[in-house]
């Protein structure tokens, strides 16, 4: 199994960053540095993880060993407790091996946009986001909420955070499409059955090094008071900025810091991974969907549905993967459409890669 996840390459690689380490000149070059000193830690981290889930095997064999030599029911038991435990270790790293391209090991950008369904649709987007911050939270991935718009009557009509992680992009970027849920509405004093549409989109946040050239003609600059929470400093200066691509018509807003200088670098920051996204996304347009395919936030685009009524099922209409524990999945287990996502891509590009 070690030659499937090449972690003697990756070893070999580790060591060659850390001769680059011990260089005189290596700390000249901040930003050089933080590359490699982030491409260091997360190659140590598969190859501690590898190592760590190598040396439970080998214990929890001889302890099967064991177990079954003295007819040791309770050991028996152990070892299949111990079993699960290593299989979803072992699913974890091959995730990390589905992670090859170019920009999965980024922080990601997520926007959530409520469609089709008002109040409905402005609800499910504040549940989307309660089961991404939850994700996040099980993957200890640090979030930082950028803009975020209340709905008049309950809920968010749009919100837009950063995560910050070991191949944060890459797993996230399953999360981009439409989602759909069919429920009895809370809002319907009729206890009538809805359906609500909700987008997320998903972008890498572009390095520093990656350097994306936008003309001051063809960005219009909008300043307005921010809304929500935010304490006394809210409504009280226009401190909030919202940059539109004029060529493209791509928005990007910060409302979250007081000052207008910073929500203005942040906004900018934003449009630049949008404006990248797009044109790498357009490079490889006949590979897989864009975000641009999400014209509408209705029926006929949804890439998951959420049903919990008249029975209970989550299905990505992508993989064909389904959970009938609806709850379990708000409440951030996503890890099993995430997985399903990336291998059907693999397969997809591999296949894409032999017709050529």
């Amino acid at each position: 199994m070690e030659d499937i996840f090449d972690i003697a390459g990756k070893e070999a690689r580790s060591a060659e960053l850390e001769k680059m380490m011990a260089k005189q000149d290596f700390w000249e070059n901040q930003e050089a540095s933080r590359d490699v000193l982030k491409e260091r830690s997360e190659l140590n981290g598969i190859i501690q993880t590898w190592r760590t889930l190598s040396g439970d095997i080998e214990d929890n064999e001889l302890l099967f060993e064991m177990a079954v030599e003295e007819e040791d029911e309770s050991n028996l038991k152990e070892v299949q407790r111990k079993l699960k435990e290593l299989q979803k270790k072992y699913r974890d790293i091959e995730l990390l091996q589905m992670l090859s391209d170019e920009d999965d090991n980024k922080n990601a950008i997520v926007t959530v946009n409520a469609g089709a369904g008002g109040t409905e649709a402005q609800d499910w987007t504040e549940m989307l986001l309660r089961m991404y911050l939850r994700w996040c939270e099980r993957k200890k991935f640090k979030v930082e909420m950028v803009d975020l718009l209340e709905g008049e009557e309950a809920g968010i009509k749009n919100v837009t955070f950063t995560v910050s992680g070991t191949y944060a992009y890459g797993m996230l970027k399953a999360e981009s499409g439409v989602h759909r849920l069919v429920r009895i509405s809370p809002f319907d004093a009729s206890g009538r059955r809805h359906t609500s549409f909700a987008a997320v989109l998903v972008f890498p946040e572009l390095d520093d090094k990656i350097e994306i050239e936008i003309k001051q003609s063809d960005l219009r600059v909008d300043t307005y008071r921010a809304s929500g929470a935010g304490g006394q400093h809210v409504n009280k200066t226009s401190s909030a900025v919202r940059l539109t691509h004029l060529p493209t018509g791509i928005v990007a807003q910060c409302q979250n810091e007081k000052s207008q200088h910073r929500n203005r670098d942040i906004a900018l920051k934003i449009l630049k991974s949008r404006l990248y996204d797009r044109e790498r996304r357009a490079q490889q347009a006949k590979m897989q969907e864009t975000h641009d395919n999400l014209d509408e936030i209705a029926w006929g685009n949804q890439i998951r549905s959420y049903v919990m009524q008249p029975y209970r099922l989550v299905k990505d209409h992508r993989t064909n993967v389904e959970k009938g524990n609806v709850e379990s999945v708000l409440d951030g287990e996503l890890d099993d459409f995430i997985e399903a996502f990336l291998l059907n891509s693999i397969i997809t590009r591999e296949g894409a890669s032999g017709v050529a």
